[in-house]
This record gives structure tokens, sequence and C-alpha cells, in this order.
């Protein structure tokens, strides 16, 4: 095995299992000699990328915080696992507010690509007359509720959602829930393109109303959850005491408002609103649409998620969920901004 893969290994292990000690990667790593294995901790602790704790056979490592933030290599072999066996978080990380106002979450090299592609949107769109902008607000809004909706199971299609939206003809064979979840996506989205949602300063009482356009007229209470929900695929379990939902998210308000980055702001609203699950149901509907919010509200192109594969977008939640790990929404959260700059406004 090549030196850096190596390395990528043992991170990757000790990331999966903090305070692991060296006997302990020895026993996973029976065909590497415990001199190379010193060696390569050795160096990525100078590296600044492992931490140590005790001393002597009590030594053991842990991936640093910010690291651990943004650690990329999580392949399919960490989903492969039984949901038991990742041994990701199981409550809520109430460190968490805290520990990511300390981290830059995009590399500079991502902030200057993703300020170029803006650059880009604004050369774009500053060409448009204001019935043509519209016109691409409206597609973008129904591909957003199409795709967003399909996240969540909906089984419209793109042709059956564009007729629904703008015709306000129902698929056959479909529920009425399943059109009242695209209508009220493009709802809300309407409130946002026309500015009668104000995200700035962020406020709960601005992701409530988001949240009320998105469940209207499906059975969901309005209100912040008094009771335990879980979420499929992970041990993760949200808070269900209704004062810490709402503390937390006011904590998340805080730090996503102090975020120099609107591209921070957006992608932490999507994490963060997900992650405490303040809602009966809704809640990553409402993330995507509050950070779709905050970049519409500043001038910054919004997101449909058009090529995002469902799967690939519920691994990205679970690995924060469980590892509160960023890197895989922020890969796919870069790769939507590019795609939605090419393909709309044009």
């Amino acid at each position: 095995m090549a030196n850096t893969q190596r390395k990528e290994k043992l991170l990757q292990l000790i990331w999966e299992t903090p305070g692991i000690q060296v006997s302990g990667l020895l026993d996973l790593l029976p065909d590497i000699s415990l001199s190379t294995i010193n060696r390569d901790l050795k160096a990525l602790v100078t590296d600044g990328k492992l931490v140590i704790s005790g001393t002597g056979r009590s030594t053991s490592y842990s991936v640093v915080q910010g690291h651990k933030f943004l650690h990329t290599g999580i392949g399919d072999s960490y989903f492969d696992k039984d949901i038991d066996d990742r041994r990701g978080n199981t409550r809520i990380n109430t460190e968490l507010f805290t520990e990511l106002s300390d981290i830059s979450i995009f590399t500079p090299a991502e902030l200057a690509k993703l300020n170029t592609l803006q650059a880009i949107h604004l050369e774009k769109i500053n060409t448009l007359s204001p019935a043509l902008r519209q016109k691409e607000n409206e597609r973008l809004s129904i591909e957003l509720s199409w795709k967003s909706s399909q996240i969540e199971g909906n089984t419209y299609s793109l042709l059956e959602t564009e007729v629904l939206i703008e015709q306000h003809i129902p698929a056959e064979g479909k529920t009425n829930e399943e059109a009242l979840m695209l209508l009220n996506h493009k709802t809300a989205l309407d409130y946002l393109f026309d500015n009668r949602i104000s995200l700035t300063p962020l406020q709960v009482a601005s992701i409530e109303s988001i949240h009320s356009l998105l469940l209207e007229g499906l059975g969901v209470s309005r209100n912040i959850r008094t009771r335990i929900i879980g979420i499929t695929g992970t041990s993760y379990t949200p808070p269900d005491n209704q004062h810490q939902i709402r503390e937390y998210l006011e904590l998340s308000c805080q730090l996503i408002n102090k975020r120099p980055s609107i591209f921070e702001k957006a992608l932490l609203a999507v994490l963060l609103i997900s992650y405490i699950q303040p809602f009966e149901d809704g809640n990553k509907r409402t993330g995507r649409i509050t950070g779709n919010g905050l970049l519409i509200e500043n001038g910054y192109c919004p997101l449909s998620y058009r090529s995002v594969k469902p799967l690939d977008y519920k691994k990205a939640m679970i690995l924060f969920y469980e590892q509160n790990n960023i890197a895989l929404y922020k890969q796919l959260f870069i790769e939507q901004f590019e795609y939605a700059v090419t393909h709309y406004y044009r």
C-alpha cells in the first residue's frame, strides 16, 4: 500500500473509531508493521490531522475536530455497514454549534470557484428582461419543487409536476398529498422570490413560516414538535424536548448569521435544520427551501438539486447526523450550484 493511501486508511479508521489505540489499529491492519503505523501516526499528528490522548500503552488517537467535519474519502463502505456498526452519534452533539463556529467550511479554492460561478450568474441575469427572469424563476421553481419532493418519496414525474403547477391538473393515480407537497413547494418559493419572507438576519420565526407554507393542508402541526421522532436509516435520534429544540434552532440562527459567506449560510441552514428536525414532518424540505431562500434574498443563484440522486442526498444527511461530517453535502452543494448557474437564466 502506498504511503498516501496508507495514511488515508489510518485516518479513516481513526475517524470511524475515535480514541482507538495502536493495538486496535494493528488488529485492523495486520499487513502493516508496528513501526510503519507509528511512523504514519506521528506524521498525521504533525500534519494537524490527529490528536493524542494519554501516554504510554494508554495512548489513543482521534481526528482533530476541524478535520473531522471536513474529512473526505468517506466511501460506500461506511454506508454498507449495519447501522449499529457505524458507531455514529445517537444523540445531538450539543457542542456542535460552538465547534462549527471555529472552522472554515469551504477552502479558498472552493470559495474562489463558487464566487466565479456567482459572477457568471450575475452577468447572465443582468442581460435578461424582467419577463425572461421571471420565466426562469418559474422553471427553476418547478424543477426544485419536483426534485425536493422526489427526495421525500413523491412519485410525480417532472412532466407531471409541470402540468400540475402550470395547469392545476393532478396526475392520474397519484395521491392528493403528493400534489399538495409539490404545490406547497411552489408557494413557498413564490414567497421567497417576491421577498414576502425576510431571512436576514435568519430567525426561528422565518423558519417556522417556511415550514407552514410547505406543510399547508398536509395535517402536520405548524409548531415545534413535542414528541420523539425517528429517522429511517440511521441510529441518530433528534432531540425531543420542545424548549431544547427551540434553543438549538436559535443557536443555529446565531451561527448562520455570523458566517461571512452566503454559501456557508445556505449550506449550514440545510444541514442544521435537518439535523435538529424541529417539526413533526417536512424538516429536510424546510432546510432546503430556507437554504435557497438565503441565496435568493442575497442575489445568488438558487439550487434546483435537479441532478441529485435521492440516495446520494440521504447519504450526505446521514453522514452529518452520525458523524457531523460535512464533506458529502459540501461536495453536493458545490456541484449543484455549478449545475444551477450552467442550466438556468440563460
